[in-house]
């Protein structure tokens, strides 16, 4: 965030973009929220849906860290056991000392953990919010259509003058 105006959009998304993929889990994150339908999508789709995913993930990070203002991340030091994975609490410090809870679940893969969930003010499940915007695009279209509109959210996260999603 300290050099968001030097990067600008494209550079913070290409400086984010080796970090969001080596924390998140973002073929997990894409059948978690794809939901029950997964299984029944081709080999093609399912790759489609996860690099969609992955770059308006990644366009949304970029888009939101456009700035610094004395922010500051804090992270609690232990991790809660959950019975799917760990979570971690942590507090984004805004300039005017207001927190906002993140939390992230954490799951074990590869030998690391990694994300799998976001809780915005501790309890809002990103995957949970995703999954019923998803699940309205797959009922009206199929999967060619929540391709498509991920791949156009991407776009309008990138453009010069794009306001925060």
């Amino acid at each position: 965030m300290k050099q968001a105006d030097k990067l600008g959009l494209r550079g913070r998304y290409d400086k984010l973009a080796p970090v969001i993929r080596s924390t998140f889990d973002l073929d997990a994150m894409t059948r978690i929220a794809i939901g029950p339908d997964w299984p029944s999508f081709t080999a093609d789709a399912q790759k489609a849906l996860i690099a969609g995913f992955s770059e308006l993930t990644i366009a949304t990070y970029a888009n939101r860290f456009n700035g610094f203002s004395g922010e500051r991340f804090e992270v609690e030091p232990a991790a809660e056991a959950r019975s799917t994975g760990r979570l971690v609490r942590t507090r984004l410090v805004q300039a005017n000392g207001e927190p906002i809870s993140l939390n992230y679940l954490l799951r074990g893969a590869d030998d690391r953990w990694r994300v799998v969930d976001v809780y915005l003010t501790g309890a809002i499940s990103e995957l949970a919010t995703k999954r019923s915007e998803f699940q309205a695009i797959l009922k009206s279209g199929g999967p060619d259509r929540l391709i498509a509109s991920l791949q156009q959210q991407s776009e309008k996260l990138m453009r010069p003058g794009a306001s925060k999603p």
